[in-house]
């Protein structure tokens, strides 16, 4: 019986590779990065080597083609060095599937090689100033003038604004709500496209976020992945893996934190004895770890219906996302708890995954949206 719970040899190979990775180039390094707001693009492109550029692009693109429950895995271990690296990488797979996945062969031909390779990075713009959690109110505008459409609009939020070399942009071609959003590929240095400032953020400082800006910005219609209003279609198709992955990267921190926890309990003494010793200690422990497990259990399985493309796969990455990243904040908070006076401070790493896995239950659709959207999912059987 245990078999259907457990990693396969081939993921437990996954996840260990990732977990190499990120205890020699990610966690003794994600401290500096957070504080000087550093951008450690060498480092994500060195994650192209292990293939992590391309997760669940094809083989026949160039990628490794594993299954959602792989990608899950390769997150949650990049996270526990630091969750704003880690769901960059993810935005970065987000926008290359997408391309090999809806876009035709004289797109991908084009793109995915170097996207593959991550010798570009890719960022993903859908949300704008007006339109956040209603991503089909979008309102950036794309005019047909021959070969070429003309954008103009704002995008919000943008991972990598500015900085990445690739952006798959969601965009209106014709006034129909959900059936006139159409998905263009368009690189940085393209004449009419502009970067906000980078904002000020509570955390992900490792990862920049800022506006995408189009002032009659000409891209070929070339570049348009897809037929003209599919777009807003590829968008939700991509987001249960995009929930799935920043649920993995909640699981990461979250997992951290719990052991940072645990090993200062062990050592830190009051009354004579170490806290571990301490009941109420032992309950707040015991109570993280049995959230995480449920909450992986979960995720793990959502990640499984996923690949299987099975009729519930969105009812469950939706839960599993909400439970995932409210839990994963629950159970680092109780690690500050813990850590007394000491969480508070910046000379250990709780605070800094307290600020990054915050955001967790906003993006890739709020948990108020993924409630949403079970609900809906039951009340429609």
């Amino acid at each position: 019986m245990t078999g259907q719970f457990q990693l396969t040899d081939d993921q437990l190979a996954i996840q260990e590779m990732a977990q190499r990775f990120t205890a020699d180039n990610i966690t003794p390094f994600a401290a500096e990065w957070d504080e000087k707001s550093h951008f450690p693009r060498d480092v994500i492109q060195r994650t192209g080597e292990l293939g992590f550029g391309a997760i669940y692009v094809s083989e026949e693109s160039g990628g490794i083609n594993l299954g959602r429950l792989e990608a899950a895995l390769i997150m949650e271990a990049m996270a526990y060095g630091c969750p704003a690296t880690s769901a960059y990488v993810s935005i970065h797979n987000m926008a290359t599937w997408m391309i090999d996945r809806f876009g035709g062969e004289d797109v991908k031909k084009r793109f995915l090689p170097q996207l593959v390779t991550m010798e570009k990075i890719a960022s993903y713009a859908l949300t704008e100033p007006g339109s956040g959690s209603d991503a089909a109110g979008l309102k950036t505008t794309a005019v047909l003038d021959g070969d070429h459409y003309v954008l103009n609009g704002t995008k919000q939020f943008i991972s990598g604004s500015g900085f990445n070399d690739i952006y798959v942009v969601m965009v209106r071609t014709s006034e129909h709500k959900s059936k006139g959003i159409s998905c263009l590929v368009i690189e940085k240095d393209t004449p009419g496209l502009s970067f906000g400032k980078p904002e000020k953020k509570l955390g992900w400082n490792a990862s920049p976020t800022a506006q995408l800006i189009f002032e009659d910005c000409r891209v070929p219609v070339a570049n348009r992945v897809g037929p003209e209003g599919d777009g807003f279609r590829y968008a939700m198709a991509g987001l249960d893996g995009g929930r799935l992955n920043i649920g993995a990267c909640s699981l990461g921190g979250a997992q951290r934190c719990l052991d940072e926890a645990v090993k200062y309990t062990k050592e830190r003494q009051q009354f004579g004895q170490p806290i571990a010793d301490f009941q109420n200690t032992q309950f707040m422990l015991a109570d993280m770890a049995t959230d995480l497990e449920a909450a992986r259990a979960l995720l793990y399985l959502a990640a499984a219906k996923v690949t299987d493309n099975a009729p519930d796969k969105s009812k469950f990455s939706a839960m599993a996302k909400r439970l995932a990243t409210d839990s994963g904040s629950k159970i680092v908070n109780d690690a500050l708890q813990l850590f007394g006076g000491y969480g508070y401070l910046k000379e250990y790493p709780i605070e800094r995954f307290w600020r990054d896995l915050r955001v967790h239950s906003i993006l890739e659709g709020t948990n108020q949206v993924m409630r949403m959207i079970v609900g809906r999912e039951m009340l429609r059987q």
